[in-house]
C-alpha cells in the first residue's frame, strides 16, 4: 500500500483511508436509488430500473478506480446528477433520442472528452468561460435538479389554473406528505451535519413509506421485489453501439445540439467539482492550481466512455468525495475502497423498488441547494454580469433544459460585451461556442418549417 499511494508521503495510513473510502460511499450511495429515478422505465428514457442500477454501480466502480489510480487523488466518481438529467430530459426527451442513441452521444462525448483533454484543449476550453458564467451554470443546472425534485415529490404539478404555468400540489396526496415528511429530515440531517445525511434521510423516508403501505395499506408508490436474489441486469450493455444509426439518423439540429450540451455540460461540472474537492483536501498550489488535473480529467473521460458502454450517462466526479477527504483520506487507497463498495452494491438491485419517487425527491432538492451556493459570488450589481448570469440560471429551469440555458446566457453575453465595446474582453472561443449554438437554433427552425 506504501509503493502504490505513498502513505507516508501524504499523511496518513491504511485505517483511516479505509473509513475515508466507506465514508464517501456511504455520502454518495443514494445515487444507485435515484438513478433509476431519471433514468428508469418510468423516464424518458424507458430502460429498465435494473438495467440502470447495474450500470450505476459498475460505471461508479471503475470511474473511481481510475481517478484513485491515474491521480492518487481521493476523488469518487458515479454517473453524475445534473448530467443525468441532461440524458434523459434534454437527449430523449426534448430531442427525441433513442435510450441507445443517446448512450452512443455519451460514448462519442467521452472520446471527444479524452482528445481534449490529452491536448490540453479541455484546459483552455473551460478558462475561456468567465468565472462568473461558470458559477452561474452550477446554480442554474442545481435549480433544474430542483424542480425535477419537486415534481417527482407531486410538490410541484403543471397547468394547474388557466391563470398560472405551475402551482402546489395535492397535500392531501399519501406520496406527497411522504415526500414533505423526507424533505424535512434531510433538512434536518444536513443542517446538523449528520454524516452521510442524504442517504440516511433517503432510508429513513423510505422506511416510512414501507411501514404505511405494508402495514397501514397507504399507498406510497412502492414495489415489493417479487424475487429477493440479486438481479444483474446487463440488457444495456453496449446499447450505445448499437445505437450509432439511431443517432446519426436523428435532425442534423438535434445531433448538434447533443454533442455541445454533453461536453459543455460535463466540463464545467468536472473542472468544478475538481478544484473544490482538491481545494478541501489542500491540493491546489498558490495560484489556485490543481497539480496532475490532466490525469483526473483524463480519468473522467475514459470513465464516461466506459459508463456509456455499461448503459449509464456520464460520468463525473462527485462533489461528495469531500466528505472522506473530511475523514482522513488523502491517496488513491480511499478512491480503491470507495469503488469496491459500488461494487457489492451490485448485489442490492431487489431493494431498490423499495424506494420510491418521494425518498429521492428531497435529495434532488438539497443537491439543489447545496449548487446555488455559488450565486453569492456573482456580481449582481454589474449589469453586464447579471443579465447572462440571469438568463442562464433562470433559463435552465424555466426552459426544462439546460443546454437551452447555458446557450441564452452565452450569447447574451457576447452580446452584451460587443454593446459595451468591450470586444478586447471576449475571449475567441466564446464566439466558437456562440456560434454552434446560432448554428444550433438556426437548424432547428429550419427543420421545422420544413425547409431541411
Amino acid at each position: 500500500m506504501e509503493k502504490l499511494f505513498k502513505l507516508k508521503e501524504h499523511g496518513t495510513n491504511v485505517r483511516t483511508e479505509i473509513i475515508a473510502g466507506l465514508t464517501t460511499f456511504f455520502t454518495m450511495a443514494y445515487i444507485i436509488f435515484l438513478n433509476p429515478v431519471i433514468l428508469g422505465s418510468n423516464s424518458p428514457t424507458g430502460m429498465a430500473d435494473t438495467a440502470v442500477v447495474t450500470a450505476t454501480c459498475i460505471a461508479a466502480a471503475i470511474g473511481t478506480w481510475l481517478i484513485g489510480w491515474l491521480s492518487n487523488y481521493p476523488m469518487a466518481q458515479a454517473p453524475g446528477l445534473g448530467l443525468n438529467a441532461v440524458f434523459s430530459y434534454t437527449l430523449c426527451g426534448a430531442f427525441g433520442l433513442s435510450a441507445g442513441a443517446a448512450l452512443a452521444a455519451v460514448f462519442i462525448a467521452g472520446i471527444i472528452f479524452i482528445l481534449l483533454t490529452v491536448t490540453g484543449a479541455r484546459t483552455a476550453i473551460v478558462k475561456a468561460i468567465p468565472l462568473d458564467l461558470k458559477k452561474a451554470i452550477s446554480a442554474g443546472i442545481g435549480l433544474f435538479i430542483a424542480i425535477i425534485g419537486f415534481v417527482n415529490a407531486g410538490i410541484v404539478v403543471g397547468e394547474k389554473s388557466a391563470a398560472t404555468t405551475v402551482g402546489l400540489g395535492n397535500f392531501a396526496s399519501p406520496t406527497v406528505l411522504l415526500a414533505l415528511a423526507g424533505l424535512v429530515i434531510t433538512i434536518i440531517l444536513v443542517v446538523t451535519k449528520v454524516p452521510a445525511g442524504l442517504f440516511i434521510g433517503m432510508i429513513a423516508t423510505a422506511a416510512i413509506g414501507c411501514v404505511c403501505q405494508f402495514c397501514f395499506g397507504i399507498k406510497m408508490g412502492i414495489t415489493a421485489p417479487t424475487n429477493w436474489a440479486p438481479q444483474l441486469d446487463f440488457s444495456m450493455f453496449g446499447a450505445c453501439f448499437s445505437g450509432f444509426g439511431d443517432l446519426f439518423s436523428a435532425p442534423i439540429a438535434s445531433l448538434i445540439a447533443t454533442m455541445i450540451t454533453l461536453v459543455l455540460v460535463d466540463m464545467f461540472d468536472t473542472i468544478g467539482t475538481l478544484i473544490g474537492a482538491a481545494g478541501k483536501a489542500g491540493y491546489l498550489d498558490e495560484n489556485g492550481n490543481l497539480p496532475k488535473i490532466e490525469r483526473a480529467m483524463l480519468a473522467d473521460a475514459i470513465a464516461t466512455s466506459t459508463g456509456a458502454i455499461v448503459g449509464t450517462s456520464t460520468v463525473t466526479t462527485y462533489v461528495e468525495s469531500t466528505s472522506g477527504i473530511a475523514a482522513g483520506g488523502r491517496t488513491g487507497l480511499t478512491s480503491t475502497v470507495t469503488g469496491i463498495c459500488f461494487a457489492l452494491a451490485l448485489f442490492l438491485s431487489p431493494v431498490v423498488g423499495l424506494v420510491p419517487s418521494a425518498a429521492t425527491a428531497p435529495i434532488l432538492i438539497i443537491v439543489g441547494v447545496m449548487m446555488c451556493s455559488s450565486l453569492k459570488d456573482i456580481d449582481w450589481a454589474d449589469i453586464d454580469v447579471a443579465i447572462p448570469c440571469f438568463l442562464t440560471v433562470a433559463g435552465m429551469p424555466f426552459f426544462y433544459s439546460i443546454t437551452d440555458g447555458l446557450a441564452f446566457g452565452f450569447i447574451a453575453y457576447v452580446i452584451v460585451k460587443l454593446a459595451r465595446g468591450k470586444v478586447k474582453e471576449i475571449h475567441p472561443l466564446m464566439y466558437v461556442i456562440v456560434l454552434l449554438f446560432v448554428i444550433k437554433y438556426v437548424i432547428s427552425a429550419l427543420t421545422t418549417m420544413g425547409v431541411i
